[in-house]
């Protein structure tokens, strides 16, 4: 095989492929990604770990037609150290792969072709959802996602389309991620998605405007966006009967800033005890107070205004679930109250991959609904037309 392609074009879908590619597998050829000729204006490149697989096609220009097999994570620290231009690659006979860029000689260890695993075929994506709206989904649900390999029916997501809505919920046993929205058409789907898929989608449908193509098979499910596909396995086993955990009954409600609220816990969060990461919520009339302590180190307590007329009523948190929560609605919030267009165009990854969201000119305001101290708080978004999103965490007896 002999190809040409810019620089500029390889690094960008290389970077989509480091996500799925094994660094250190016990199936050695899954570190590799492999690159095959379509045609003569155009190369596949696909990486997978046997559970979830990235596929992306690119513009280059093909002397001779075949496929190459590289080691991906020096292929991508290579490329993306080049100043810019055309990268020029030739595979030799012993499958070892030559690569030449201005006054750069690379040789590369390839492996042959038969080793590489086939991929699942499909045959359509006959769903489609707005790339805004799977982003949305997925940032503000994948953070409640359990990190337990052993639970493994909570470590993805239940995604649902039915009825006019599609839904899609998290947990990880103390605390639960729901949001829903309603949507055109009678489309209908029920999977467990694993939560690296997840991630992964989500760096596909950044930037990405216009909607995200989807289907399932009986092991797979499939997304497709600009000319780039993602493939998971599906979980699988029973979901837990979320509707059982969300409550019913909580008769009090309190309202305050996102941002004041945040930057309160963020502060006294860093004296509470590190054995059982609690921090207190004491909700009276016209302020919450946020309380930490630690027989070691000390206590520190802060003061945001809210809304909310009442008894007084203390509130017990694992501050790390309370900050996962604040920390990601600070962004997606602000997507939310853009327009559509300018929502499509900004949508992000989460945590580490996200990007500042663009500000709103009105305050987010949070609401804690709760009916006492032992009871789930359920968390919401003020105001928030577009979705319907709910957080509800279990009390931490304090």
């Amino acid at each position: 095989m002999e190809f040409t392609i810019k620089q500029s074009v390889l690094k960008e879908e290389l970077g989509y492929l480091q996500g799925v590619v094994e660094r250190k597998s016990t199936i050695p050829v899954l570190s590799n990604i492999l690159i095959e000729s379509l045609g003569e204006n155009s190369i596949r490149m696909v990486g997978t770990d046997l559970d979830v697989t990235v596929r992306c096609n690119a513009e280059a220009e093909i002397k001779q037609p075949g496929s190459i097999c590289v080691q991906a994570r020096k292929l991508f620290d290579i490329v993306r150290t080049l100043d810019g231009g055309d990268v020029h690659f030739k595979k030799d006979e012993n499958e070892w792969v030559r690569m030449k860029t201005g006054r750069a000689n690379i040789r590369l260890a390839g492996v042959n072709r038969e080793q590489y695993p086939e991929i699942p075929i499909f045959k359509s994506a006959p769903m489609k959802l707005s790339a805004e709206t799977f982003s949305y989904f997925i940032q503000n649900t994948a953070f409640a996602i359990t990190n337990e390999q052993s639970r493994f029916t909570l470590s993805g997501a239940k995604f649902v389309m039915a009825d006019g809505v599609a839904r899609m919920v998290t947990t990880d046993g103390h605390r639960l991620a729901f949001v829903e929205r309603a949507i055109a058409g009678d489309d209908k789907l029920d999977v467990l998605i694993p939560k690296k898929a997840l991630l992964e989608l989500v760096k596909l449908t950044r930037g990405v405007e216009g909607d995200v193509q989807f289907g399932e098979d009986q092991n797979h499910i499939y997304f497709e966006t600009d000319g780039r596909l993602l493939i998971s396995r599906k979980l699988t086993g029973n979901f837990p009967n979320y509707e059982m955990v969300m409550p019913k009954d909580n008769d009090k409600k309190v309202v305050f800033d996102l941002a004041d609220m945040k930057s309160a816990v963020r502060r006294i969060a860093l004296m509470a005890d590190d054995r059982n990461r609690s921090i207190r919520v004491v909700v009276r009339e016209g302020e919450v107070e946020v309380k930490a302590s630690s027989s070691e180190e000390g206590e520190g307590q802060e003061v945001v205004p809210s809304d909310y007329s009442g008894e007084e009523v203390i509130l017990g948190f694992n501050h790390l679930y309370l900050q996962e929560f604040l920390n990601n609605i600070s962004v997606f919030e602000n997507i939310a109250d853009t327009s559509d267009e300018e929502a499509r165009g900004s949508s992000d990854g989460t945590n580490a991959a996200a990007a500042p969201a663009k500000e709103s000119a009105v305050p987010t305001r949070i609401s804690f609904e709760f009916k006492d101290s032992n009871s789930a708080t359920q968390m919401r978004i003020e105001g928030n037309a577009s979705y319907d999103y709910k957080y509800i965490v279990m009390p931490l007896r304090i």
